[in-house]
């Protein structure tokens, strides 16, 4: 499957906020369509799919790319759904986000592939690089991307706060990766058990 390209706060009211897709609230909490003020009760299956539909939503990846992670987090030593968070909040689009550069994740892509950022001093423009500590994110030094980017870490001030594994300097316009995400510090409210549950027998 693509990405998704329609209505997103639909999504959000059927699996619920998802800060990495829109910025956006709906004023109807509902369910999206005609039965969705009926409660609906959701199979084993069904509650698997929806968890990993909010990480594919979220996260802006493709059902391949997500399999290709979980393929490499069960390869790595220690809890497969766990491993598979940190992989995915460890790509640089996902930490540009965290720290504000951005209000949504797809607008983070747009901001590294559109060449407004380096990474250690250098140009970077590929989104799924995976962070690691110490690494420096900062935006270059251009008038208009640093007015949009204040613009846009105004916004975030507001509404969510820089975790602890990263280090904000918003004068600088720079953001630090201090250590490796904890389960504690993720952005999304999810059972990453089913997620993994959910492909157990797919991959």
């Amino acid at each position: 499957m693509s990405r998704y390209r329609g209505p997103r706060l639909r999504v959000v009211r059927r699996l619920g906020e998802l800060p990495g897709l829109t910025s956006k609230t709906s004023k109807n909490q509902s369910r999206p369509g005609q039965h969705g003020i009926a409660p609906r009760k959701l199979s084993q299956y069904g509650v698997r799919l929806q968890e990993k539909q909010k990480i594919r939503f979220h996260y802006g990846i493709t059902e391949s790319q997500l399999i290709r992670y979980v393929r490499f987090a069960r390869k790595l030593k220690g809890s497969t759904g766990e491993i598979l968070l940190q992989l995915l909040e460890m790509r640089l689009d996902n930490i540009v986000f965290r720290l504000g550069f951005a209000p949504t994740m797809s607008a983070a892509r747009q901001l590294i592939r559109h060449g407004h950022l380096q990474l250690n001093g250098k140009k970077a423009t590929i989104p799924s690089y995976q962070c690691k500590p110490s690494d420096k994110i900062e935006i270059v030094d251009k008038k208009a991307t640093r007015a949009l980017v204040t613009q846009n870490l105004d916004v975030a001030s507001n509404r969510r706060t820089v975790p602890s594994f990263l280090t904000l300097d918003k004068s600088n316009f720079r953001g630090t990766v201090n250590r490796l995400i904890d389960r504690v510090n993720v952005g999304l409210a999810l059972n990453e058990l089913l997620i993994v549950e959910y492909y157990s027998r797919k991959v």
